[in-house]
């Protein structure tokens, strides 16, 4: 039996940049691993793969990433033996978090030392990018700057330990529905070496701990243009003391960042009306036991 835990992740930063050849859209943005995190066991068995989850909202069937993530590997390895996996979730469904990502590979992480199958990290890497964007990420977190898809990546200083107040609306946002809206003003600034004029000086300022001029997320205007109560909700973390806020991905979840844990845990407080976690950066995604 093996015990692994995924943790959440939030953009720090994120931009929307010319739409590419294949449909999707260049972006930057910078992933951080927060300390909210979905508990999953993994038990080998001889063959076959089944899977329990916690949620009754998440379909624990084939079509679950978990179960995709064990498949990819088999495929990818040959291997013939199976296992059932526990998902103790508590990372939000559809918030912006990759709590899906984040299980996905654990999976891919877990089996390959279950099953012995022995796959480089840069293998896992590759099987990890045909399950999601943000499944690479997820095998590695910490601080991480990220263009293409988000998969191109390179890790920046860890933070010192931040702490954050994470607010969980009970709503759902369509990603599609965003960047197709005409309110998505993507950005018209061009890459030099890879990254814009605007990334270089977001990553500099997040790195020295001025949160207030790096913090941000293009998706935002459209995104409350669609859902004005996640305005409201940034601008109440803002107002509750908060140094900086900002919407993680496409929403719903909107996070501030505070200055200590007894100031972030009185920012929760003070928003009491809706769901929230407190949170800290961490500098992985994945820690497991026997």
């Amino acid at each position: 039996m093996l015990h692994v835990r995924s943790r959440a992740k939030i953009n720090l930063y994120l931009d929307v940049l010319r739409k590419r050849r294949d449909g999707y859209h260049h972006i930057e943005t910078v992933f951080q691993t927060v300390s909210l995190a979905d508990k999953l066991d993994f038990e080998p068995r001889a063959s076959g793969l089944s899977m329990q989850c916690t949620n009754p909202g998440l379909e624990a069937g084939d079509d679950n990433l978990v179960m995709r993530a064990a498949r990819a590997l088999q495929t990818a390895t040959g291997c013939a033996l199976g296992a059932h996996i526990y998902l103790d979730k508590r990372i939000p469904l559809a918030a912006g978090l990759a709590g899906g990502s984040g299980n996905a590979a654990a999976t891919l992480w877990a089996l390959n030392q279950l099953w012995e199958t022995g796959l480089s990290d840069a293998r896992l890497h590759r099987i990890a990018a045909t399950l999601g964007a943000d499944v690479p990420y997820c095998l590695v977190g910490g601080t991480v700057a990220a263009t293409g898809r988000g998969e191109i990546m390179s890790a920046l200083p860890a933070l010192p330990k931040t702490w954050l107040v994470l607010l969980h609306p009970d709503l759902a946002v369509s990603t599609k529905a965003v960047y197709t809206s005409p309110h998505l003003e993507k950005s018209s600034e061009k890459p030099f070496a890879g990254r814009t004029p605007a990334f270089r000086k977001a990553t500099r300022a997040i790195g020295e701990g001025d949160f207030a001029a790096g913090i941000f997320n293009r998706m935002e205007t459209a995104v409350f243009r669609m859902h004005p109560q996640l305005a409201e909700l940034k601008a109440n973390l803002l107002g509750a003391g908060c140094s900086a806020a900002a919407m993680s991905g496409s929403g719903p979840t909107v996070f501030g960042v505070c200055d200590s844990e007894a100031q972030a845990k009185q920012v929760a407080s003070s928003l009491s009306n809706i769901r929230s976690t407190v949170v800290f950066t961490t500098p992985a995604a994945l820690d497991s036991r026997a």
